[in-house]
């Protein structure tokens, strides 16, 4: 199967174009519904002396540095992106869409939805020294955030021909947006003929914005810049909203028994919505931090622009100081459908009802189960999804069940905003004619089980969505999300040697009541709260229950001991066979074995002999190593048959709804439909436009099959211990601010005259360095000189470390770089005259479970240095209770990853957590950019250092600068 990756080529007197390439870079001529012109591209990759290296390749391939290759690629002519990238959703067997045209394909989506709400306007610009008339984006309010989320999310790859983020972004919108805004627009904006090139120019422009050719020619300058100026102002005006203050809008319901509903003003912060100041103290004086020197102008210049989208306010602008206005039902009922959403896409707050906006009319269904009720019973009596339950569909309107009568005259009545049963709810024709069309269906009698699960999974329809379910039983059990409290707990099966906790055993009695229907669940407890130990417990059940086939489990290679080891303590009489490595068997893996443990790679490289297996279930253990459906290994996993699967992972979504999407299609294939249906129902709604019910939607489907509980809820576990985390504040030494000083100076030169990807490889580099400087300067000189007394980190390690071991206790301690691990571990096994272990990627596997073995039963005080990347996950070492981040990674889940091999089930004591920061360094600033962005930290930082790169050259330079007073 063919990959094929997409990027964007900015054009400096013309529109951007598309282009597109093959993974092998390949001829592309033969790849189904690809067309486009052939071009060689300079592309800076990631690769080897020996060539770019494959995304899926890059954690296990050594030397790997950003490259310029010549790249054969087809550049897809401007108009036609879209229909390229709609192509790419429709895949067949001949090619798969790579993350970065995938990636562009949501853009389009993003772009498209901007030209169907008209968050566009038309302008003059020039191409080529040609004008043309071309419709760009209004990016404002919440579609502004959907930008910046664009913007962080952009694939390396899609910038790879050397443009800069923010430039390659814009131009991609523009042409997306335009091409969109064409396809949308009737034939001509104006009727009659065409005009000639003698007419007038605005005259050819209104003509050209819907025409194959956009340009202009012959045109007079002077015309030219009198129109451009002005479509200029216009799109200006259009942007005006996007200051640190704006005016918001409140509706407010009548009271009981009034029609008067009421609109407030008032001024709001742009970044915190907390911060809001109603009209009238704003005539009053009032401020809140952040606001303009005069408050009353910003209020009453808001005030006029949005006379332009409710020109019903100019009655409040009538009076002096305009606080508030009264509206009737109708112009209540136009506030809410018209105008406030325009006026959100501008900028301004708006404050509706937490009613509005919502379907008001939907479906409820109800399902009862014959005979038999209690979910035990219905499990006693292998009740599955083929069972036959009554069922029942009903109107509701807001919260209350309606009769056909009712609603036939509600809807003879026309009235758009109507009390129901003492609560508003907004009338919409279309769901009304739905919801009339439906009365006339079957709306009671039988269906499967399964049936009923279908149609909750699909939700009803596009205007009568299905807002209520109400089941008994197995099915009210599984719809509940909730099947894990209500089921009866299994208890700890005997065999078992150990005692399972209560949340234990009822993840335990979860996972068996999804096996005993055919349906596969994703187990996505907290790191450390045992999902291990409830899969193992699940298969000594199975054994007991009389379930011969075996189960086959694929892990990363990391995990392979742990798994190995746990089968044998905690279900000895499970058979496991290790199916890795080059003595494993070639020939049937399912013969006289319970468990068949194996790796991600292994899985890839057998898929053949895999597939060929007679599985009960299929386990994943670390799910989100298959979060990208278009993998190999995501590929192979999903092709191998079983007859359940489960997913173990405590972050099921780290970045994408996609991600869940691709776990979700392993555990139960095709129950969310195919992933182009998924984006267009839930992803695009939830992650561009925040849509509450689509996201409501979403979890009614996902959460029967999701089991997710968390360490710090005491409910859960309350005998873990606590987790005290602190920032421990290192000085430079004078060595150490020399050098930094010299680096950053050498740096910013370089960055300053490199563009694109070159200079994105050189920020890092950079940042590379001044974290080495940071460390030792031993760690950047790289000359074996002497260590000590010439860094404050090491110094702050030093008393640390001697501290812990005089205590008695032990500690991990973390860094990322392995040469500065190799460096520091003879050192500071000297210094303490202790045994300091030292663990990274270049071990094998036998070694590092020695050396996990002897830290975890050695009673002797001891430190463990640690490598980030081959050590931060997958390991248990309870034996610590101190854990020091010696350099930060900047990726809140990585450290907490790392920091989770101590703090997990099996830890007695509190652990304390350091990490070391130099102050006055890039190192205090980034932390206190995170910590700033805390509710945004996962995706602000959520692809480790690489945000950083995008910063501008100044806010680089005062990013990297060095404050003197962190100097000792």
């Amino acid at each position: 199967m063919l990959v094929v990756h997409a990027g964007w080529v900015p054009g400096t007197d013309r529109p951007g174009r598309l282009a597109v390439w093959a993974e092998d870079f390949s001829d592309l001529a033969g790849v189904a519904g690809l067309d486009g012109e052939p071009e060689t591209l300079t592309l800076k990759l990631p690769g080897t002396t020996r060539g770019p290296v494959p995304p899926a390749e890059l954690a296990t391939t050594r030397a790997v540095k950003l490259r310029s290759y010549q790249v054969p690629a087809l550049l897809v002519r401007d108009g036609e992106a879209l229909a390229t990238l709609a192509s790419a959703d429709d895949a067949g067997d001949e090619w798969l869409a790579g993350p970065s045209l995938r990636y562009l394909g949501v853009l389009a989506g993003f772009a498209c939805d901007l030209a169907r709400r008209g968050r566009m306007l038309p302008q003059l610009v020039e191409e080529g020294g040609v004008p043309a008339a071309r419709w760009r984006p209004v990016v404002t309010g919440g579609d502004a955030a959907g930008y910046r989320d664009f913007a962080l999310g952009m694939p390396p790859v899609v910038r790879a021909t050397g443009a800069g983020l923010s430039r390659t972004l814009r131009d991609a919108l523009n042409v997306l947006v335009d091409a969109a805004a064409r396809d949308l627009m009737p034939e001509r904006l104006l009727r009659g003929q065409r005009p000639g090139p003698k007419a007038e120019l605005s005259d050819r422009w209104v003509s050209a914005l819907t025409s194959a050719d956009p340009s202009l020619p012959a045109a007079e300058p002077a015309a030219v810049r009198e129109l451009g100026a002005a479509l200029g102002d216009w799109m200006r005006a259009a942007n005006e909203a996007n200051g640190p203050v704006k005016v918001s809008f409140r509706l407010t319901e009548p009271m009981p028994g009034e029609d008067d509903w009421g609109l407030e003003f008032a001024l709001q912060s742009a970044e915190d919505s907390t911060l809001y100041l109603p009209a009238a103290e704003v005539w009053a004086g009032g401020r809140f931090p952040g606001m303009p020197a005069r408050p009353d102008e910003t209020l009453l210049a808001g005030l006029g622009r949005a006379v332009r989208l409710f020109p019903l306010l100019h009655v409040a602008l009538g009076d002096q100081q305009p606080a508030a206005m009264t509206l009737d039902t109708g112009e209540a009922h136009d506030f809410l459908r018209q105008a406030a959403p325009l006026m959100q896409a501008a900028g301004f707050g708006v404050q509706l009802p937490s009613w509005a906006g919502r379907k008001s009319v939907g479906l409820k269904l109800t399902t009862r189960t014959k005979g038999k009720s209690s979910a035990k019973a219905l499990a006693d009596s292998g009740f599955g999804l083929a069972e036959i339950v009554s069922f029942r569909l009903d109107l509701v309107i807001g919260e209350s069940t309606v009769t056909a009568e009712e609603l036939a005259e509600l809807a003879r009545l026309k009235v758009p905003l109507v009390r129901v049963r003492g609560q508003w709810v907004e009338l919409d024709d279309r769901q009304l004619k739905a919801a009339l069309k439906a009365v006339g269906r079957r709306r009671d009698g039988e269906l499967t089980a399964g049936e009923v699960l279908r149609q909750v999974i699909d939700g009803g329809e596009e205007d009568l969505p299905l807002v209520e379910v109400d089941a008994d039983g197995m099915l009210g059990d599984l719809l509940s999300g909730q099947a894990a409290e209500r089921l009866d707990p299994l208890g700890t099966p005997p065999g078992f040697q150990g005692t399972l906790r209560p949340y234990q055993e009822r993840g335990l009695s979860w996972l068996h009541f999804l096996g005993r229907l055919g349906l596969g669940g994703i187990l996505a407890d907290d790191m450390g709260l045992g999902k291990t130990a409830q899969t193992l417990s699940l298969l000594v059940q199975e054994r007991r229950d009389g379930t011969p086939k075996p189960t086959l489990l694929i892990c990363p290679m990391s995990l392979v001991s742990n798994w190995q080891k746990e089968a044998a303590r905690f279900a000895p009489q499970i058979r496991t066979y290790v199916h890795h490595g080059g003595e494993r068997r070639r020939g049937d893996l399912d013969q006289d074995v319970d468990l068949v443990v194996t790796t991600y790679g292994t899985a890839v490289r057998d898929l053949g002999m895999l597939r060929s297996g007679d599985w009960e279930r299929v386990v994943c253990d670390e799910a989100q190593a298959i979060k990208n459906s278009g993998t190999r290994q995501a590929q192979a996993v999903r092709a191998i048959p079983a007859r359940t699967r489960i997913a173990l992972t405590g972050t099921p979504v780290e970045n994408h709804l996609a991600e869940l999407w691709s776990i979700m299609d392993f555990v139960n294939p095709g129950l969310l439909g195919p992933a182009k249906h998924f984006r267009k129902r839930f992803q695009e709604p939830i992650e561009v436009r925040q849509d509450e019910l689509a996201a409501e939607a979403l979890k009614r489907a996902t959460g029967p099959f999701v089991l997710r509980r968390l360490k710090t809820d005491k409910s859960i576990i309350s005998d873990l211990p606590e987790k005290n985390e602190m920032k421990v504040w290192c000085t430079l030494t004078p060595e150490q601010a020399t050098l930094y000083q010299a680096v950053v100076e050498d740096m910013m030169d370089t960055i300053e005259n490199t563009e694109g990807i070159q200079r994105r490889g050189n920020v890092l580099a950079a940042m590379t360095k001044l974290k080495q400087v940071c460390n030792h300067p031993v760690h950047l000189i790289k000359d074996g000189s002497r260590l000590p007394g010439r860094s404050g980190k090491l110094a702050r390690l030093e008393e640390l470390a001697a501290e812990i071991v005089e205590d008695g206790d032990k500690a991990l301690i973390f860094t990322q770089y392995a040469e500065w691990g190799t460096l520091l571990q003879p050192y500071l096994a000297a210094h303490l005259d202790r045994p300091v272990l030292w663990l990274h990627g270049g071990l094998s596997k036998v070694k590092r479970d020695a050396l996990v073995e002897e830290f975890q039963t050695s009673d002797e005080p001891m430190l463990f240095l640690l490598s980030l990347k081959a050590a931060g996950t997958g390991l248990n070492l309870t034996a610590a209770n101190h854990v020091i981040h010696f350099d930060r990674w900047w990726n809140p889940a990585v450290e907490n990853q790392a920091t989770d091999r101590a703090f997990r089930i099996g830890q007695s004591r509190d652990v304390q957590v350091r990490k070391f920061i130099c102050t006055g360094t890039l190192e205090e600033k980034i932390d206190a950019m995170i910590e700033r962005k805390k509710a945004l930290a996962s995706s602000v930082v959520g692809t480790g250092e690489d945000w950083i790169t995008d910063l501008g050259t100044e806010q680089l330079r005062e990013l990297f600068e060095l404050d003197m007073a962190g100097v000792r």
